[in-house]
């Protein structure tokens, strides 16, 4: 975790080039979506949830508000570099494979990149 430390950290500066959404329960932050839009195309950035709350459908709750978000944004499709664990969650939310590209964090390591067509939410 410490090696992707650098990638996982919301700077100052993305506050005003992307749009984030945090969930919570009893006060403590379980999840964090983020999503940037540029002319047509969606990047989902960020898109976690604590390990405690996996499968509880937050995921799919802060996947579909990326969606909306991207939409609204003037977004036709959503660019996404997952983990290889969660691609099989992106591939269910409809998103498509499209390739690889190398991991920000970890010299030498491929991460899947789909895409999500957004009129097909």
């Amino acid at each position: 975790m410490e090696a992707c430390r650098g990638e996982l950290t919301i700077e100052a500066c993305e506050l005003q080039s992307s749009s984030i959404a945090v969930a919570e329960e009893n006060g403590k932050i379980v999840g964090v979506a983020q999503v940037r839009v540029t002319g047509s195309r969606a990047d989902l950035l960020k898109l976690f949830v604590e390990p405690t709350m996996l499968r509880s459908g937050l995921g799919m709750k802060l996947f579909h508000w990326a969606a909306r978000e991207a939409t609204a944004m003037g977004a036709h499709r959503m660019a996404i570099e997952a983990d290889p664990d969660a691609a099989p969650f992106y591939r269910h939310m409809g998103a498509k494979d499209s390739g690889f590209a190398p991991s920000g964090s970890i010299p030498g390591r491929m991460l899947p990149k789909l895409i999500k067509e957004l009129g097909s939410m």
